[in-house]
Order: structure tokens, then sequence, then C-alpha cells
């Protein structure tokens, strides 16, 4: 991994932030469907919904979720709601190779994971919880911060673990992109989370890989 290329803070303890450089290859995208079953597949040999609470990612993100101010079982980390979709029998999500990527690794590692446009980003970041009153358009709507986990940039909140932003939304131009993994520190490791996210370029190089880096 290379130093980021830019600050990231935090105000939140118990977190690592993994970051990936992502560039949506020219003229062949792959395929992910096959490594989307194949992830959900997975999930499902490995994992039960009655014992989700007790896998120690989920339930390090809950204890972290709690830390912040937000109750977990409200308002669920994105991981475990797709976690919980695909232990229910719903097959993964198809939205764009970038997004499907990204959810493909979110299941892998059971920590949330968000995709955001390079050039809707304006460093430096802060790590935080949201404030009394604090509030986004999120991919659902109109969301409230207060008290959830929070990624915020110079031009404001821009993801939470939970929905992401519309401001940073990857849509069908998008050719660059970060990807953000939130981990809970001592349980899951930015090596790994490298690691899931280049053995799934490997079997679907939707994209390349320009840079990887934590904080």
């Amino acid at each position: 991994m290379d130093p980021l290329p830019f600050e990231v803070r935090f105000e939140l303890e118990g977190w690592k932030l993994f970051w990936a450089l992502l560039e949506v290859r020219g003229g062949e995208e792959g395929d992910l469907s096959a490594v989307a079953r194949e992830v959900a597949a997975q999930v499902r040999r490995e994992m039960q919904l009655e014992g989700l609470s007790a896998h120690p990612t989920v339930a390090a993100l809950r204890k972290l979720f709690k830390a912040a101010g937000t109750d977990p079982t409200r308002y669920r980390p994105s991981s475990e709601a797709l976690l919980r979709r695909l232990l229910k029998g719903e097959e993964m999500p198809v939205i764009s190779p970038l997004v499907d990527l990204n959810n493909c690794l979110s299941a892998r590692i059971a920590a949330p994971c968000c995709v955001m446009r390079e050039e809707a980003l304006s460093p430096p970041f802060l790590f935080r919880a949201g404030k009394p009153g604090e509030s986004y358009e999120s991919l659902r709507g109109p969301f409230n911060l207060e008290g959830k986990p929070l990624l915020v940039d110079a031009q404001g909140p821009c993801d939470a673990p939970i929905t992401g932003g519309q401001r940073v939304k990857v849509t069908a131009e998008t050719q660059r992109a970060w990807l953000v993994a939130y981990l809970p520190a001592g349980v899951d490791s930015p090596e790994e989370a490298e690691r899931q996210l280049e053995a799934l370029l490997a079997a679907a190089p939707v994209a390349n890989l320009l840079r990887t880096g934590f904080a």
C-alpha cells in the first residue's frame, strides 16, 4: 500500500479505513454476475442468519456504532444489512460494475464499503459522529446523520457506513472512484481487504486498481 494522497483525521476511535482508487476498464467491463453468485453462495455456506450478530466483525461494528451514538439494530451497518438479505435467500443486487464490486467486497469482509466518484470529493477527510440536526441527501432519500459514523470532506458529509450520499454517487459516466472500507480495528485488517479486492478483480476485471492505502 502507498501513503494516501490526502489527510484523513479521526474523532471516532476503533476504526481503520481502507482506501482503493479504481478506474473503470475501457472497452471491457468484465462480468461480475458469476462472482457475485459465488460470493452470495459463500456467505450462505459460512454464516447463519440466527448467529450473524455474533460474527466477530458484525459484533465489533455494532459496538462502534453504539459508541458513535447509533442503535445498530435500528440503523444497521450496510454490510450487515446486505448479509441479512443474502442469508434470507436474496441475490446480490446488480447496479453497475463499480457498485457491484463494492458490494461483493463488503459481503466478503463483512464490513461496510462505499464507492465514491473521485471528482466529487474534496479532501481532507474527517471521520466523526454526525452532529445534532445534521443530515444529507442519501441514496435512500433525506437521512438524519446525528450520532451516525460519518465521513466528511471539505464540502460536508459525503458518506456514512449505513447509506451513501447522493453528492458522491457513482454514475454510468464515472471513470475513477475511491472505494472505502470501514473496518473495526484489530478485527479486520486493511491488508485482508486489499487481498479480497485483488481476488475479486482477478476473477472479474471490471476496473484497474490504481493505488491502495489506509488511515
